[in-house]
């Protein structure tokens, strides 16, 4: 005890002397257990618990050379990372997915050129070990300057424009987008409009394809006056809705590319005296918080969101060991509610 009566934190030392093991047993344990027996790393683990040992990140990054952290790094305005629910669970899943892993996360929002620059030099200093690259559209700079530094990097979405160069994680959105059209034209609907991602996302252009290829399967015309291109927003997909409403009035279905986009698309039906699913029957994609929110119940595509943090993680932590970029793509599922 000390002079202040405060208990001093419990050391390597200690965790080894309960343990039974040398100093140096304890240290491989704690640095992912190399060249440990099973009965010694569990002991060491047991002493841990017992005496409440903390690790001391900074004295292990000057040994090791690593931060231990991994940035979350979404790369739109702040006030997206608020509005779209789907930042938000992908965000828990990364963060639970690295907590196995004792490894914590950093979230970091580089909406403006003048923040990428001030994030590019915080990771490049070496303060965090790899990045989970959130919502890159192609000519941002960031995926460019990660690649250049040197920093493991998985983007979730294909990253358009960097071939194999980057890691990724992404559920399959073409095929998501051809189940959906699939699932709206075997319901007799014949004038099928889309409102779309941004044309620099690879969502935007992976979805859009889908919607194509599905139209002319189903020999349905292409008509150019049922494109109408939104922004992921609530806002941009009501301002679609609008926008395809006024030049094709006979619309009778509109396949949404995201949940989000779909609520805002349900409110200018609404303003236009459209009921849904009868008039216009309404499809997204998703299957985020938002799809519940929505009256009808919105018909949507399932992203596997816990597979695709668990799988970003994987991925990440590899690419940090050493291993190759490698890509990943997930299966998606049509979820069916009132609203299509």
């Amino acid at each position: 005890m000390s002079t202040t009566g405060r208990r001093r934190p419990p050391t390597i030392h200690d965790v080894a002397r309960e343990a039974g093991v040398s100093r140096g047993t304890v240290s491989r344990v704690l640095n992912g257990g190399h060249h440990v027996s099973p009965a010694s790393a569990d002991a060491v683990n047991a002493a841990i618990r017992k005496t409440g040992y903390v690790v001391n990140r900074h004295a292990r990054s000057l040994i090791t050379g690593r931060s231990d952290s991994v940035a979350f790094l979404l790369t739109e305005p702040q006030e997206r990372f608020f509005e779209d629910p789907n930042f938000n669970v992908l965000l828990r899943g990364c963060t639970q997915a690295l907590a196995a892993h004792d490894i914590p996360l950093l979230l970091v929002i580089a909406g403006t050129e003048a923040e990428r620059r001030r994030i590019s030099r915080y990771i490049t200093a070496g303060h965090v070990d790899g990045v989970l690259l959130v919502s890159s559209h192609s000519g941002n700079p960031m995926a460019e300057r990660l690649v250049k530094a040197r920093i493991p990097v998985v983007a979730c979405g294909k990253p358009l424009g960097q071939g194999a160069r980057i890691a990724y994680v992404a559920a399959d959105d073409r095929d998501g987008a051809r189940e959906m059209v699939r699932h709206l034209a075997a319901s007799g609907r014949r004038r099928i409009a889309t409102v779309t991602g941004p044309p620099d996302t690879p969502g935007g252009v992976e979805r859009l394809a889908g919607y194509r290829e599905t139209l002319a399967e189903a020999g349905l015309p292409a008509d150019e006056r049922l494109v109408a291109e939104g922004d992921y927003s609530r806002a941009g997909g009501e301002r679609a809705m609008a926008e395809l409403l006024e030049r094709a009035p006979d619309v009778d279905a509109v396949f949404v590319a995201s949940d989000l986009m779909a609520q805002g698309a349900l409110t200018a039906l609404e303003r236009a005296g459209r009921r849904v699913p009868e008039d216009v029957a309404v499809g997204g994609f998703d299957d985020s918080p938002a799809a519940l929110g929505t009256r009808p119940p919105l018909t949507t595509i399932r992203q596997p969101w816990d597979r695709i943090s668990t799988e970003m993680v994987r991925v990440l932590l590899g690419r940090i060991a050493g291993e190759d970029p490698s890509a990943v793509i997930l299966p998606t599922e049509l979820v069916r509610r009132d609203s299509a």
